[in-house]
């Protein structure tokens, strides 16, 4: 394995990870799909406070390194040519 892929296999992980740590952090706005659809319809204070807005910041932040680390093994090693 070169470098790059064990970078790459690192970085997927641990950002994988941290990202479902910090989704499960996330308070629950609703109890259902029908809440779900409602909040984005009627938008009450969702995500006001400082804590809930840099917990925002950091889920968003671990998603892009997430899509950016899996699309560099996707570019490196097409159709799983990693030996």
């Amino acid at each position: 394995m070169s470098v790059i892929c064990i970078i790459s296999i690192i970085t997927l992980i641990v950002s994988g990870i941290g990202l479902v740590i910090f989704i499960m952090m996330h308070s629950g706005k609703g109890t259902g799909v029908s809440d779900a659809i409602a909040s984005t319809l009627y938008a009450s204070q969702s995500g006001t406070s400082i804590v809930e807005k840099n917990l925002d910041r950091i889920t968003v932040i671990f998603a892009i390194i997430f899509i950016l680390s899996l699309i560099v093994l996707m570019v490196a090693y097409p159709s799983g040519s990693i030996s």
